[in-house]
């Protein structure tokens, strides 16, 4: 697990796939690593940090490339409106986990688009109290899968239908 400050390398490469040729939204840009990584593949990324610190080294990291935009706030607030997404990376802001919150993050994802959420311990059986598992497995809007990206960590991808 990273404690937010970027997704590990598995998760990156993942995410470098998923990315490709896509309109991106990454809730929780940290120090930019990420999105950078993205940026490689996709066709636009918008990222959002509330951090100031973070968001400083994010400035620096990514500018340059023309295809990112770097926002600062909240994520849901600061993407509200846009989109929608055909990948929406979600990193930060989850907690807690609440229905509107849900709603929201899935207003931003186009149909047949992606929500990825990372930094999940693997192995834990969808029950009442995990409310990310809970959601993204047992959305009807959603088909969700979870993958196992290294032995400590996993990520669960889930598409909009």
């Amino acid at each position: 697990m990273t404690d937010g400050a970027t997704a590990i390398p598995e998760v990156q490469a993942l995410l470098r796939v998923l990315a490709t040729g896509r309109d991106v939204a990454e809730m929780g840009a940290a120090y930019g690593e990420t999105a950078a990584v993205m940026a490689e593949t996709a066709r636009s990324v918008v990222t959002v940090e509330r951090d100031p610190e973070r968001i400083r080294v994010a400035r620096e990291r990514l500018a340059g490339l023309a295809n990112v935009e770097l926002l600062e706030g909240d994520s849901l607030e600061m993407l509200r409106g846009r989109g929608p997404f055909d990948l929406v990376f979600v990193d930060g802001g989850l907690r807690p986990a609440s229905e509107e919150k849900w709603d929201a993050i899935l207003d931003l994802v186009a149909r047949g688009g992606i929500l990825v959420k990372d930094d999940m311990t693997p192995g834990r059986p969808v029950v009442a109290g995990d409310e990310i598992r809970e959601f993204l497995h047992g959305d009807p809007r959603l088909t969700a899968s979870e993958i196992l990206v290294s032995p400590e960590s996993a990520v669960i991808v889930a598409a909009r239908r």
